[in-house]
């Protein structure tokens, strides 16, 4: 296993306090030194990814012990607070709206595969969070796309990728999943 200079208790958390406890640790951080993240929630897996990625820390990877999650990042230097550019958000009532008014909409789901299984908005196209960089020319860069996960953290970081990569018009659903009351299949 990875040697850690500290170490962070996430498990039993769901997204997105994983992430959240990790920003936190991180600034206590110096450049260079590695932070073990313990976790449960298997889409933290992306999730760290992701978040490493677009702040520029480095992600080491995962070892997975029982049923614990081990992930290693390592603390980048003085630009990985770097800020990314905003991504605009709509709140789940006013998405819920537009997905009731029977308009067509274009609506990405970056959950995990389990989490997307559970229930899902009719006729979204799903690719989880660690394959949206590989995957995203399945979508067309001109459309209007809403990006939507379990609270909003995960599609924020899809969002952030796609931006990258040429896409105009991303819009975030916040909180996302977690509350959703609308219809789901």
């Amino acid at each position: 296993m990875i040697q850690a200079n500290v170490v962070l208790d996430a498990k039993g958390l769901a997204c997105p306090m994983p992430i959240v406890k990790t920003k936190k640790k991180m600034n206590d951080l110096k450049a260079g030194e590695v932070l073990e993240i313990q976790a449960t929630d298997k889409g933290s897996i992306a999730d760290l990814q992701s978040w490493a990625k677009s702040t520029g820390h480095e992600y080491l990877g995962t070892e997975t012990e029982g049923g614990v999650l081990h992930h290693f990042l390592r603390k980048g230097g003085a630009d990985s607070s770097a800020q990314t550019t905003s991504i605009p958000e709509i709140s789940l009532d006013e998405f819920k709206k537009k997905v009731e008014s029977d308009k067509p909409l274009h609506i990405l789901d970056v959950r995990e595969r389990e989490e997307y299984e559970e229930a899902h908005i009719p006729g979204v196209v799903h690719i989880p969070l660690g394959e949206v960089e590989k995957r995203s020319n399945e979508l067309n860069k001109e459309d209007k796309i809403y990006v939507i996960c379990h609270s909003g953290r995960r599609s924020e970081a899809a969002a952030q990728t796609m931006k990258k990569q040429g896409f105009k018009n991303l819009i975030n659903v916040v909180p996302g999943m977690r509350d959703w009351t609308g219809k789901t299949e």
